[in-house]
């Protein structure tokens, strides 16, 4: 496995891919044994991966437990990376969840614990709430960061303009940079196209990718008859409720057959194609839940499409990118705007900000 920097703020070298922990656990009614949460640990790390993604609710707590009994000895080899907004619990108290201080300072107090560390190299704001000032937020990571409890700060699931502000605030101010952006993004979700993925790339932020398998949809386990997630996490499953998603499957099903691979590994391996042209390090999160989920998830490192294989794959999962973007992208306006010479200009290496 590669290695890469974390954004363009930060000299954290994390592996191209990252493990989440969200099935660490049974707290959920499903997920994995700690015996079972154990082997995965182990292959991601036999395989080179050293960054695991955490949050203090996955399992209800279970997945930081166990991600800290795995660590211990070895904690300084690996980047431990967790979350706060819903709590840890089914039933957290009002005044614990969100993205207050009073939120953050506790739930990292409690993450610390659970993971029997005394640093987070990486924690994340897992939710906006719509109510905690960006103010308060940045801040909040800045003294944390000073006070050796966590080493960068993000935002996950934020909308663009928000982390702009947050990134503005910290740097305007002399605080710790907001270092990253967690955000969904697949073949089967590629709204981040419009404002996220752009900002992040302006902004020199590390990106990471949950569900990049749509839940599971890109493996086509769900024409086989398979439920997966679909009976318990609805929310984070994608079907065929479009003709374009349908669309995509497809054509993920036919160059899956084209290269005697999984469907499932040609989606994660346009997604690392993908990430590579990208100005930023873009790191999926892989999931699973067994074993062998795991190892067909990483034997996409193996598989490289073609030139022909990845157009067709951008083209039928293709966004409209809306206002402003299409208007600023006509051919007539950009004449204008390069004074009838585009071919004299240089283009930026990175989306200016």
């Amino acid at each position: 496995m590669r290695y890469t920097t974390f954004g363009r703020h930060t000299g954290l070298r994390v592996s191209e891919v990252a493990l989440g922990t969200g099935t660490f656990g049974t707290r959920w009614g499903h997920g994995a044994k700690p015996e079972e949460a154990r082997r995965l640990f182990d292959r991601f790390v036999e395989a080179g991966g050293n960054f695991f993604d955490c949050a203090d609710g996955y399992q209800f707590g279970e997945a930081e437990e166990l991600l800290g009994s795995f660590i211990q000895g070895h904690r300084d080899t690996f980047v431990i990376s967790s979350k706060f907004t819903a709590g840890a619990g089914p039933n957290a108290s009002v005044s614990l969840t969100g993205n207050s201080r009073k939120a953050m300072m506790s739930s990292v107090e409690a993450s610390l614990k659970r993971l029997k560390t005394d640093h987070l190299d990486l924690y994340w704001v897992h939710f906006a709430d719509g109510l905690t000032p960006l103010e308060e937020i940045a801040r909040g990571f800045d003294d944390l960061v000073r006070a050796g409890k966590i080493h960068y700060g993000g935002l996950s699931d934020f909308p663009a303009w928000r982390v702009s502000r947050a990134a503005t605030l910290a740097e305007l101010r002399g605080w710790a940079p907001i270092a990253g952006l967690q955000i969904e993004y697949s073949l089967v979700e590629r709204t981040a196209d419009r404002e996220l993925l752009p900002m992040a790339e302006g902004l020199g932020l590390g990106v990471t990718l949950w569900s990049p398998l749509g839940g599971g949809f890109l493996t086509g386990k769900f024409r086989q008859g398979e439920r997966g997630r679909t009976e318990y996490m609805p929310h984070l499953v994608h079907t065929e409720t479009t003709p374009q998603k349908t669309q995509i499957l497809d054509t993920v099903i036919a160059i899956s057959g084209e290269l005697g691979v999984t469907p499932g590994q040609v989606s994660l391996a346009w997604l690392r194609q993908r990430a590579a042209r990208a100005t930023t390090s873009v790191i999926p999160i892989l999931g699973a839940s067994t074993l062998a989920q795991l190892d067909a998830n990483l034997a996409a490192s193996a598989v490289t499409l073609s030139e022909e294989q990845m157009a067709r794959l951008d083209a039928v999962s293709a966004i409209s990118l809306g206002f402003p973007h299409e208007m600023l992208a006509s051919e007539g306006l950009g004449l204008r705007i390069a004074g009838g010479r585009p071919e004299l200009r240089r283009p930026p290496f990175a989306p200016v900000a």
